[in-house]
């Protein structure tokens, strides 16, 4: 099981997985009128309680070092509270397929970022299967916007915004690890610091934090807080093992399993072009993987 925690390989496909399964709750969350902010904080509270038992359990548990705290308040504010809130806010207005999708253009950005800031970039091979995710997540937002049913034009702007958030947020974390820092301390402490500026946040706004709303969605509630759980602990090991870029492409995994779980579970319908733009994703994915693996095997 240690192997394959360390390999990019399963990283990327579990972590976009999990990613993919947030868009469809917090879709539900949404339709059941439970505040953005309120579904954001559940999802940093998923990650504390199962992080915390499992560093206290395996005795690794510590207080952020003073090298840490720059990381983990500017990680929080654009890694996990202002995508989420852009997230659950926009999720309402343009759908779940279509928000899981925006995750899916965040390797064109994160790639461009990296260029930028000349941190290592995947070869050839690598770069074509970024392009032909942009190409379809491309296809897909135009067939999205010109809909019957489509949204708001702000909306489909705002929903732009989360896969630049994104990427910003990968190149960071990349740029200024912490030398030596555990993976897990990172996300916990990160997502404890997203708790308390959501909780701040909602009752400054709100003057309660209402989570007796939550009780609407039980079951909904719970595996969102599991999936969060799950999802946080590994993606600061794929951000340490596979760095921004190969961790950015998660979003063709998350793009391709929220559009999947929508129409199946949520009634979501897209039309022939919108999947077809999600088949190119899923060749996209094929030849990213592929990249990876024979750029692994070049170095062993």
């Amino acid at each position: 099981m240690n192997k394959l925690l360390q390999s990019p390989i399963f990283l990327l496909l579990a972590t976009g997985t999990f990613f993919g399964f947030n868009m469809p709750l917090g879709k539900i969350a949404s339709d059941a009128h439970i505040s953005p902010l309120l579904w954001a904080l559940v999802i940093s509270a998923g990650a504390v309680l199962i992080l915390l038992p499992l560093l206290v359990l395996q005795n690794r548990f510590e207080w952020p070092k003073r090298s840490m705290w720059r990381y983990i308040l500017i990680s929080s504010l654009i890694s996990f509270i202002l995508p989420n809130i852009l997230l659950f806010s926009t999720m309402a207005h343009v759908g779940s397929g279509y928000m899981g999708l925006m995750y899916a253009l965040s390797p064109v950005f994160t790639l461009s970022l990296a260029l930028l800031f000349q941190i290592k970039t995947p070869g050839l091979m690598g770069k074509v299967g970024i392009m032909f995710g942009l190409i379809g997540a491309v296809v897909v937002s135009i067939t999205r916007g010109s809909a019957p049913d489509a949204p708001a034009l702000i909306w489909i702007l705002a929903a732009l915004l989360l896969p630049l958030t994104l990427a910003c947020g990968n190149i960071y974390r990349t740029l200024d690890w912490p030398k030596g820092a555990n993976p897990d301390i990172l996300a916990f402490w990160c997502h404890v610091f997203s708790i308390l500026f959501f909780i701040v946040l909602i009752v400054t706004r709100n003057g309660q934090l209402a989570l007796h709303s939550l009780i609407q969605v039980p079951q909904v509630t719970v595996s969102q807080l599991l999936i969060a759980g799950l999802t946080f602990a590994l993606l600061f090991r794929l951000q340490e093992k596979g760095g921004p870029v190969l961790l950015s492409q998660i979003g063709y995994v998350a793009a391709a399993v929220s559009l999947f779980i929508a129409t199946l579970f949520l009634g979501e319908l897209y039309s022939l072009i919108t999947w077809t733009g999600a088949a190119i994703i899923a060749v996209g994915i094929i030849i990213t993987i592929t990249a990876q693996v024979r750029e692994a095997k070049r170095f062993t």
